[in-house]
């Protein structure tokens, strides 16, 4: 009692909440990075029970929204060279150039597993990614369905093996697709707000409580689309990676494949400023997410703003000894959380994201406000 009334007369009430509030937060964010973003690293699918005897035949459905030669000619050899046995490649061409249409057709005397199938654009009826994949997934002669971009880049020849095996253990699949490596600074947020976005939906994913995929990297079956008539949302031109994965997401249904071999990475248009417009684009579907996941989403950037704030504040008014003592907690927790990024990125196939973490970690809470100010202005480009 003594030492606390010494404690109270040195720092005052003022000391000790600020004390407290400090603790509070560092406790979780060492929640969040040890026992929650901690389990991917460690993660194996194979403890999940067997519901196929053997890796299914594939197919892998790729809308095609622009006379992209450069996807003809770049990315989509990468996916027809992949080492599996036994798949086809699903283009579902939205346009109207009949001689770029042509040139996909004539692709499958060289390349027999292709199938290609048009939908004739009217600018006068948009259409949709979801309308896309409606009839890609019909035109599908396999049950088991990969779906991927014409911006994706598998990092692999293994990339369609790891992802098909997962069906073994789940109706649905969901891997990972960073964002490519590039010079420059911008780049480098990018590729880190990519994987730490990534890591919290991946996390939730191997405990059993996934919300959502990736659209660059993401496998159902066609048993479980039909079972619900397709997509929903359809006043929306988003969310089929993660509203219409909510829906049929189950604590049982869901194999996670982690590895860098089975990684890709998203081409990227721009800097900064067409990264936000993205982000702004595929984040106005956050405001339909379950509460229970919002507020898991909001308390780790909520949590650490304010650790963060605390800090400051200590160190600017207390006394020398306090400040030691708050410097002690924001390096602890910042060499807990640099060594936590690292395994992930190295479970994930990142390079290079944890020397400048620190730079990431001050700078993404001012990133996210600026974020959800641009959400609060509807974007008329996601809805129909």
């Amino acid at each position: 009692m003594q030492i606390f009334e010494q404690i109270l007369a040195g720092y005052g009430w003022e000391g000790l909440a600020l004390a407290g509030f400090l603790l509070l937060m560092f406790g979780v964010q060492l929640y969040y990075y040890i026992f929650v973003y901690g389990r991917i690293s460690g993660y194996k699918n194979n403890r999940r029970a067997v519901t196929l005897d053997r890796e299914p035949p594939v197919s892998v459905v790729v809308p095609l929204f622009s006379e992209d030669y450069s996807f003809v000619e770049e990315r989509l050899p990468l996916i027809l060279a992949q080492a599996y046995p036994d798949f086809e490649v699903v283009i579902v061409y939205v346009g109207h150039d009949t001689d770029f249409y042509e040139d996909l057709t004539r692709l499958k005397q060289s390349f027999p597993q292709i199938t290609t199938t048009k939908i004739h654009l009217d600018p006068r009826f948009p259409i949709s990614r979801k309308m896309a994949l409606n009839v890609g997934i019909k035109s599908a002669h396999y049950e088991h369905l990969i779906f991927t971009s014409t911006d994706a880049i598998p990092q692999t020849d293994r990339w369609l093996t790891l992802m098909a095996k997962g069906f073994m253990r789940g109706e649905i699949v969901v891997g990972y697709c960073g964002i490519e490596r590039r010079k420059g600074f911008a780049n480098y947020l990018m590729r880190t707000w990519r994987m730490m976005h990534s890591a919290q939906w991946l996390a939730r994913a191997v405990r059993n409580r996934a919300y959502r995929g990736t659209l660059h990297n993401l496998g159902f079956t066609k048993r479980l689309y039909f079972g619900v008539n397709g997509f929903d949302h359809l006043n929306m031109n988003i969310g089929e990676d993660d509203l219409f994965m909510q829906r049929v997401m189950t604590r049982d249904n869901v194999s996670v494949i982690l590895s860098p071999r089975a990684t890709l990475r998203e081409k990227t248009w721009g800097g900064l400023g067409w990264w936000m417009s993205q982000l702004r684009y595929y984040g106005s579907s956050f405001r339909f997410y379950p509460s229970g996941v919002k507020s898991y989403v909001r308390w780790e950037l909520g949590s650490r703003s304010l650790f963060f704030l605390t800090a400051i504040c200590g160190l600017a008014v207390m006394p020398l000894e306090y400040k030691l003592g708050v410097a002690f907690l924001v390096l602890l927790r910042y060499g807990i959380v640099a060594w936590e990024v690292r395994r992930i990125a190295r479970r994930l196939g990142e390079e290079r994201i944890a020397g400048r973490y620190f730079l990431y970690d001050l700078l993404s809470p001012l990133w996210a406000a600026a974020l959800g100010i641009m959400l609060l202005r509807r974007d008329d480009r996601v809805w129909r």
